[in-house]
């Protein structure tokens, strides 16, 4: 109270910020040394401490949103009462066809109830049967709900309806929308992207019990333990001249700050570490956690700025076993929205040839791609238990004669015929 502040003074802190300032990171003890292999390659060593303690535990907030438009065939409708659909599936909607707040939803979960009006066609006998038992309203229009996509969840903290009728603006032809807010917390955990601020970026390759860290002569326990190998190719020596005034610093407990061309020198950092007693190299000897006996060679120690980037295993780590295929190449659709599979590439093949791992380079490039017919048997002897035939002609071969074709060029294929020589499996 009774404070006196100036324009353009910060009044409060929000979410990511410290005393006025963007902090974004955290300041945690490091060592700079190899760790059994794990911190091979730019890979980052985590302490448990860090997971438990929610040091790096992120809240990631999605926005989901749902149109009702105008269509040629009638207007859509977000409702409730959606046709073919059990009641299960629709247990956590509202009676307006809207998801509940503050309820958990995984992947292919309804959030926004949805129809709309199709084209009158001649009816399956299926439909006819569904249109005996549910009236007209099963055949005139279908299910286009918002669902929750492949990957996604978390919990719904927002749910917001803007409409014509209440006067809110929306875009031309949009009668109603829905917007959904779902959040999740997320702990740091293998497979995270790190970084400092020296381009010093890795992927957080093993956590480990803080009890198995490596430790100071104290007992405290190190943080993150970064590969020195990291640093003199890429000779961003900043992140060691930055541990070694952050080692000071957090013990004197002042504030560096160091602009670019004006930073700390040598001297002062040296004079600052003897100040918080400790040795000028900025070295100690560390002691290995598992066997509690000391490293053969004294180890840089001390406090590095680092944050979690938005890069996270969970994000990206996809499987997939059968799924849809382009239509074109009859391949499957590429990247994780589309539940597609993994691109396997020239010299990924040339990676297998080498190995000589001819029949698995053989199924990657047929029956586990774009050989039609012999997926679908593969597919059919696999449910049946039966030995899988020999892949048949992969169709980006019938793609290639296609565009032969187009430049002019007269090709034509028959099969192997009876007399014919054992060697020509396909005559031009």
């Amino acid at each position: 109270l009774y404070q006196k502040v100036e324009a353009g003074e910060a009044i409060a802190d929000g979410f990511s910020i410290d005393k006025g300032q963007l902090a974004l990171g955290k300041n945690i003890l490091v060592a700079f040394m190899p760790w059994r292999g794990y911190n091979f390659e730019d890979a980052i060593l985590l302490s448990s401490r860090l997971v438990e303690d929610d040091v790096y535990t992120s809240i990631h907030i999605d926005k989901y949103e749902c149109e009702a438009r105008d269509t040629k065939l009638g207007p859509e409708e977000i409702t409730r009462d959606i046709p073919h659909l059990g009641e299960n599936l629709l247990r956590n909607l509202d009676d307006s066809g809207v998801i509940v707040v503050s309820t958990s939803v995984l992947a292919d979960d309804i959030l926004v109830g949805k129809v709309t009006p199709k084209g009158e066609t001649e009816p399956t006998p299926e439909e006819k049967l569904l249109r005996a038992i549910f009236g007209e309203k099963s055949l005139d229009v279908r299910n286009t709900s918002l669902k929750v996509p492949h990957g996604g969840k978390g919990k719904v903290i927002n749910v917001r309806s803007f409409s014509r009728e209440s006067g809110d603006e929306l875009s031309p032809g949009v009668n109603k929308l829905v917007r959904v807010l779902t959040a999740q917390r997320r702990k740091i955990q293998e497979g995270d992207k790190m970084a400092g601020r020296h381009g010093n970026k890795g992927v957080v390759s093993k956590i480990i019990a803080k009890e198995d860290m490596p430790f100071l002569a104290d007992g405290t326990p190190i943080d993150i333990v970064l590969n020195p190998m990291g640093v003199p190719s890429r000779m961003n020596l900043g992140q060691i001249l930055e541990t070694h005034l952050g080692w000071a610093a957090n013990k004197l407990g002042f504030r560096a700050c160091t602009p670019v061309f004006d930073s700390a020198s040598e001297v002062e950092i040296q004079e600052a570490l003897s100040a918080a007693g400790f040795p000028k190299n900025g070295k100690v000897t560390l002691y290995d956690g598992k066997t509690g006996e000391p490293f053969d060679n004294e180890i840089t120690v001390g406090y590095i700025y680092m944050m979690k980037l938005n890069h996270l295993v969970e994000d990206k780590i996809h499987a997939r076993s059968v799924g849809s295929y382009a239509l074109v190449t009859q391949q499957p659709l590429g990247g994780k929205a589309q539940f597609g599979g993994q691109r396997f590439g020239e010299m990924e093949v040339w990676a297998l040839e080498a190995y000589g791992a001819a029949y698995t380079l053989q199924e990657i490039l047929t029956i586990k791609s774009d050989d039609v017919d012999g997926r679908n048997r593969t597919y059919e002897a696999i449910v049946k238990g039966e030995m899988i035939e020999e892949p048949g002609i992969p169709e980006s071969f019938n793609v290639l004669v296609k565009e032969l074709q187009g430049l002019c060029l007269d090709i034509t294929l028959s099969s192997k015929r009876e007399g014919d020589d054992e060697n020509d499996e396909l005559l031009f």
